[in-house]
């Protein structure tokens, strides 16, 4: 393996360990394993313990990577020879099939637009590499012209998911970007795997989506933390205790832009086509699923903070957002589903 994809993984297996250490107390009780590898152009990483009598280790890992894998063999937009990769080069109103499990993330996805007000979208793409957050990063700001042009085949009511598993484009030029919420779909992949190898107690990471089941090597929920956003160290800002449920967090902390003196944020809302304005930093969402916390998280960040709780209490959400304070200080604000696994912040 490359040096640098070993220091990835190192780097994977540490951030594991720091996200259900904390507050842990007595030591654990039980022989753990730790496992991982790379997908979907990020790192995926497994702590489980209590393993049934005579449970085969390499069994366990290739259960999990081929889970993980099929998801990124099929939702990629990295590989040509995807299924989302093929459907977005089909310049055609015919109907397009696709696999169950692509079905299924594109009608999590349509539900979760929908309920939002199309505050998530996975056809944003356009717009996101127009502001400079595709693969051309040094991009021009667009102009008005450009956004409005652009926001011509941009709508999460121009693909339609059909109950035979075929997608069917209402725009011909409709390209979908499933990255919000494919790794939360592949975590529930991977957990699944290890439910059917008869796991009880485990955390699954896809690239910083977690889901959890049991207790861990100390005989408590998982304690998770959600991170303090910021350059330097990582911080916890919070610490969640889950057993059974998945966390699931989106942030403008890591990717922005600065144009003009103007702090631009990775985060495109479809709604004005234009990166948010709003002053969430990070928006967090506990869900049984991974991959609808995965979405809410991303829709939460568009939202912003007023109506982005607003829409979490109404949707009985346990959500947490991280405001970023005018004095450059962070302050949390949690919904009343959300205060019931939390400690601090």
């Amino acid at each position: 393996m490359p040096a640098h994809r070993m220091k990835n993984l190192k780097r994977m297996v540490s951030r594991l360990r720091e996200k259900w250490l904390p507050g842990c107390g007595k030591s654990p009780s039980a022989e753990v394993l730790e496992f991982g590898g790379l997908t979907m152009g990020t790192t995926y990483g497994i702590v489980l313990h209590g393993l049934p009598a005579g449970t085969r280790i390499e069994v366990l890992k290739d259960a999990v990577h081929g889970a993980v894998h099929d998801i990124d063999r099929r939702m990629s937009t990295h590989r040509k020879d995807s299924e989302l990769s093929r459907f977005n080069a089909h310049r055609s109103r015919e109907p397009f099939t696709v696999s169950a499990g692509t079905a299924e993330v594109f009608r999590i996805s349509g539900r979760v637009s929908e309920a939002s007000g199309g505050a998530f979208d996975i056809t944003v793409g356009p717009l996101v590499n127009a502001w400079g957050f595709g693969p051309e990063r040094f991009s021009p700001v667009p102009d008005d012209a450009t956004i409005a042009a652009l926001r011509e085949k941009v709508g999460w009511h121009l693909v339609e998911v059909r109950d035979d598993n075929t997608l069917v484009k209402k725009h011909p030029d409709l390209l979908c970007d499933l990255s919000a919420v494919a790794k939360g779909y592949g975590v529930d992949k991977a957990a699944e795997a290890l439910d059917q190898l008869g796991a009880d107690h485990y955390l699954v990471e896809v690239g910083g989506e977690l889901r959890t089941k049991g207790v861990n090597p100390h005989g408590r929920p998982w304690q998770l933390a959600i991170e303090r956003p910021g350059d330097g160290e990582q911080q916890a800002q919070v610490v969640v205790g889950l057993s059974g449920l998945s966390l699931a967090t989106s942030g403008d902390y890591r990717i922005f832009r600065v144009s003009d003196g103007k702090r631009l944020s990775h985060e495109i809302d479809p709604r004005s086509g234009c990166p948010v304005k709003d002053s969430v930093a990070s928006a967090s969402v506990i869900h049984p699923s991974c991959a609808w916390a995965d979405a809410y998280a991303t829709a939460l960040m568009v939202l912003g903070p007023e109506e982005g709780i607003a829409f979490a209490e109404k949707n009985r959400l346990a959500a947490y957002l991280i405001e970023r304070k005018a004095t450059g200080e962070f302050a949390g604000r949690q919904t009343k589903a959300f205060g019931q696994y939390s400690s601090g912040g």
